[in-house]
């Protein structure tokens, strides 16, 4: 994001990558016009079930039917029951349907048939905290085992209770169930899938993972092998995993931009926000960045979003992606994440810079719009993993990558739009510009009267200054206020955050922005700001840009035989022929304590990868912000 008349190397760099696209298909649920009738022996098939997310607020599905007999099966159906106020919600490589708790899934045209051996999988989202119970597969067992005249499956045994929970075990215990010619043992599940067969009423799994969720039901066999309906469930989190519970109620927001194309030269990954210790500091992520073309909220990176696989060392939850799970890629990752930190909420964001130029067509018709994109964020495959939209409208009235002539009332009208789509219940957020100068983009727009509209705005208080200008004169890219010398007026945070509260923008709703990253020169030999310069300093991946992480060592603020030193609240550092201004952990501090002051609702940073690894920066404005 920027504030500059020049487009920013480090938003523009918007990597996309062919994608053979998700093959699930999301089904609306009808009502079951009939039950089926037995298609092969009861011992020739299996249907096994797994619950393979859990977000609280819904979960997902995974059957697996298995051919374990000696001929082909040309087709199948599996039934079940669910207790009241769980149900399904959306199906792929099903038909899924119902009659009031029972459900009935058949195959599609396409996978009915199964030789020995092979088997098939179909998946579900869907709501309640209800397990299945009473499965029949083509009108026999579940299990494959026998069904017997006149004798019952067992019932139900209690719901289990969990004790002794550690970092790696739980103790369970249920009471019995009853069998009319008796219980043999009983199947305790995890999540879904069977973990072990006992014959008491107890059971300690362990090998576990420290601070991570997990489902537990029980099931009974009879003597004939039978079994009985599930159980109630019981949710057991593991203690430690360093998960705690985020930062406390009424918080200030510490919300960071996450970028969909950081998965490739960057390496980094939503497994990264956790190894850092970021994940527990901060409130709220920007996932970067959807597009907006064709006056529509679009995908902005199919493989990277939703299917990439992951392998077990790089996901969040150290569990590999298989290759036909109906969601992979960043959002499932960020599935795995908010299940591990629930205090964390998602945003898409739509925009930036080089994809700004899109919403000149979009906001002629603001209603269409809000609603393409509440249909993409709120898509059935992931719309748990949001919480909200963010736009990213960088220069609206006004001149950046390209010129919009929209208007001044543009921009309120697109977030009347959009509030009124995604409601009270959702987070509407925009991020905007910091360009305080007389006649900038700050007075470009109608900021004022949009700010009813919106849950805050993250004012992109950084890319000030830069090597875009080659020359020079040197200076730090994100002032928190004016300094003699500065290049143009009203380029510092202060000024944009004066100008938009004299606008009408509460306090409250404004965050103050914070670069992960340094811009530079080279060619420089004065060591204070307003230098002149002979172009940009090199940079890891484009020249004039540094992240944090690097310069930290490379060009440390004061570190250095040339020195360096703060100016306007920003260190800067010359090294050298090359001069670097940057934030660090000190300015960091200082710009919090300064936010507070003037009763800001937090700070935002981009982006993620350019911290340390421990995540150094994400903890200054945490420590700040208190």
């Amino acid at each position: 994001m920027s504030t500059s008349t020049q487009a920013p190397p480090r938003r523009s760099r918007l990597r996309a990558r062919a994608t053979a696209g998700v093959t699930a298909l999301l089904l609306p649920l009808a009502a079951m016009v009939g039950l089926a009738s037995p298609a092969e022996a009861a011992a020739s098939a299996t249907a096994t079930y797994t619950k393979v997310q859990d977000w609280g607020s819904g979960f997902e599905g995974k059957w697996t039917v298995k051919n374990t007999g000696t001929t082909t099966l040309s087709s199948w159906t599996v039934e079940w029951d669910f207790p009241s106020g769980t149900s399904v919600t959306s199906a792929w490589d099903a038909d899924v349907t119902n009659s009031g708790t029972h459900w009935t899934a058949k195959n599609k045209g396409w996978n009915g048939t199964l030789s020995p051996g092979a088997s098939v999988t179909f998946g579900f989202n869907g709501t309640g905290s209800g397990a299945p119970s009473g499965c029949k597969l083509n009108g026999a067992s579940c299990d494959g085992g026998p069904s017997q005249p006149g004798d019952n499956p067992p019932s139900a045994p209690g719901t289990p209770t969990a004790s002794g929970i550690t970092d790696t075990s739980v103790k369970l215990s249920w009471s019995a169930a009853t069998d009319d010619k008796g219980v043999k043992n009983y199947d305790v599940l995890r999540d879904g899938a069977r973990v072990a067969t006992v014959t008491g009423l107890t059971y300690t799994d362990s090998g576990l993972t420290a601070g991570t969720d997990y489902s537990y039901s029980v099931q009974a066999r009879d003597t004939a092998d039978q079994t009985g309906p599930v159980s109630a469930s019981v949710a057991v989190r593991t203690t430690g995993g360093g998960t705690g519970p985020g930062p406390g109620p009424g918080a200030k927001i510490n919300l960071g931009y996450f970028t969909n194309w950081g998965v490739y030269g960057r390496n980094y990954h939503v497994k990264n926000l956790v190894t850092s210790g970021s994940a527990q500091k901060i409130t709220h992520i920007n996932y970067a960045f959807g597009n907006v073309q064709g006056g529509k909220c679009t995908i902005g990176d199919a493989y990277a979003d939703y299917d990439k696989a992951y392998t077990a060392d790089q996901s969040v939850d150290g569990k590999a992606d298989t290759w036909d799970q109906p969601l992979r890629g960043n959002f499932n990752q960020l599935r795995k994440l908010k299940a591990q930190y629930p205090h964390i909420k998602v945003l898409w964001s739509f925009g930036g810079w080089t994809w700004s130029g899109g919403f000149g067509q979009a906001v002629q018709n603001p209603a269409a719009f809000a609603q393409s994109c509440y249909d993409l964020v709120e898509d059935p495959r992931w719309a748990d993993v949001f919480d909200g939209i963010d736009l990213d409208w960088e220069y609206p009235n006004a001149c950046g990558l390209t010129c919009d002539t929209s208007g001044p009332a543009a921009f309120t009208k697109m977030m009347q739009a959009m509030r009124a789509k995604f409601g009270a219940n959702n987070l509407v957020t925009a991020a905007i510009t910091a360009d305080a100068s007389a006649g900038g983009k700050i007075d470009a727009a109608d900021y004022g009267p949009a700010s009813q509209y919106v849950d805050w705005y993250n004012v992109m208080t950084y890319d000030f200054f830069g090597a875009w200008a080659a020359k020079g004169p040197t200076a730090p890219h994100s002032p928190l206020t004016s300094y003699p010398g500065i290049p143009q007026s009203g380029f510092n945070s202060a000024e944009a955050i004066t100008k938009l509260k004299a606008k009408g923008v509460p306090s409250a709703k404004l965050l103050l922005g914070i670069g992960f990253y340094g811009r530079g020169w080279t060619g420089v030999t004065q060591k204070e700001p307003g230098g002149t310069a002979t172009g940009p300093a090199a940079g890891t991946y484009e020249q004039g840009i540094e992240d944090y992480k690097v310069l930290k060592n490379s060009c440390p603020a004061g570190g250095t035989p040339s020195g360096g030193g703060t100016v306007a609240g920003t260190a800067y550092a010359h090294c050298g022929t090359n001069w670097w201004s940057y934030d660090t952990p000190s300015t960091i501090l200082s710009k919090m304590a300064w936010a507070k002051n003037q009763g800001l609702g937090g700070a935002f940073f981009w982006e993620f990868s350019g911290d340390t690894a421990n995540g150094e920066l994400v903890t200054a404005i945490r420590s700040g912000l208190g």
